[in-house]
């Protein structure tokens, strides 16, 4: 059996080919080829990439006990210096909804409501939180921040978002 990892690489390869399969009994086909998921990351609009991650990054389908320790290991591989991106795009959205920075340090126990301070912890939690809570408000955050997805490595998560992946570039010759 393949590792994570090697699951992971070869579902990004495959998309990177454009390699798809029947879903949905239509075929979904491509015409545009990416090297890699950073390729994929910037040719693709946010609100592309929002869409993607709506349909196959929810809590009805990747429980939130399955998703978190995923989200902590990808957090904690990204540069110290993007954690703040990260933070302060989930405050951002989170702000929206009249939750603020303050009580949400409260509640979630976190180090500090800065994110120029914050650890890959705290982003952890408050990225869980708003994965468990406001899934939308998720799905925005990664459709501006991509770069996270290419840090999970669970094969359930990555097999969802090469199917979503799949449906998308097929639904976009």
């Amino acid at each position: 059996m393949a590792s994570s990892k090697e699951y992971k690489r070869q579902i990004i390869k495959d998309l990177a080919q454009g390699d798809v399969e029947y879903l949905d009994d239509t075929k979904a086909e491509s015409t545009a080829e990416y090297q890699n998921f950073d390729d994929f990351a910037q040719r693709t609009t946010s609100d592309q990439r929002r869409q993607l991650f709506g349909r196959s990054l929810h809590p009805d389908r990747i429980p939130t006990s399955q998703m978190e320790p995923e989200l902590q290991q990808a957090i904690a591989q990204i540069k110290p210096n993007e954690w703040d991106d990260v933070a302060r795009a989930f405050f951002k959205h989170l702000k929206e909804r009249k939750l603020d920075e303050k009580h949400l340090e409260q509640q979630l126990g976190l180090s500090t409501h800065n994110p120029n301070r914050m650890t890959a912890d705290d982003v952890s939690k408050l990225a869980s939180f708003t994965y468990h809570n406001h899934p939308d408000i998720f799905h925005q955050v990664l459709a501006e921040q991509p770069g996270l997805i290419k840090f999970l490595s669970n094969p359930v998560v990555a097999g969802i978002i090469g199917i979503a992946a799949a449906k998308w570039l097929g639904s976009h010759k």
